[in-house]
């Protein structure tokens, strides 16, 4: 038998390791939504609903209603965003509507969500930062983003990142899976 048969190969220590390669082949396009993407939207929207509590829905979104949000926000002049691969798969989206009635369109609240394959690639600063740009241009004077206390982390540093500031917490705002769950609130002036 050779050595290496029956001993575990030795690796590198992970900080003289090389770096791994970038993937040359995660492209994307952002481009405004269309009703015809709100199917994908559902999709991805839906992954998040059955497998995270990082939205506080239990039920699967339907298609009317996900047609319904993005009505809503084209009718008020706002963005709805999609990042969409050469072969024309939606990969993620985001969009904001306003954070209350009181408070017209001049104060929202954002929404991000990327297809699990997007994610960790830089898409989510990608979408966030279009989604910032375009809320200004909008007239938009303040975005909000309300954000779970749990397993949330990435979307916290994101908006972190971003310029957003940390402005208050909620504890036991969300029931799902068996346990109460907070929200971190975060805003951004534009």
């Amino acid at each position: 038998m050779l050595e290496e048969e029956y001993q575990p190969r030795r690796e590198l220590p992970r900080h003289l390791r090389a770096p791994a390669p970038e993937d040359p082949g995660f492209s994307f396009e952002l481009r405004p939504a269309l009703l015809s993407d709100m199917p994908a939207v559902r999709e991805i929207y839906n992954h998040y609903v059955r497998n995270s509590a990082i939205t506080f829905d239990e039920r699967a979104s339907s298609l009317a209603s996900m047609r319904s949000t993005f009505q809503t926000t084209v009718a008020q002049r706002l963005p709805f965003i999609v990042a969409e691969s050469p072969s024309g798969q939606i990969l993620g989206y985001a969009h904001v509507l306003p954070w209350s009635p009181r408070a017209g369109r001049r104060v929202v609240e954002d929404s991000i969500y990327l297809g699990p394959a997007a994610q960790g690639r830089g898409l989510g600063r990608v979408l966030l930062g279009a989604l910032l740009e375009q809320s200004k241009k909008a007239g938009v004077k303040r975005v909000v983003a309300v954000i779970a206390d749990r397993n949330a982390d990435a979307s916290i540093h994101l908006h972190e990142r971003l310029g957003f500031v940390r402005t208050g917490a909620m504890g036991r705002v969300g029931f799902k899976f068996g346990r109460w769950l907070g929200t971190v609130l975060m805003e951004k002036k534009l």
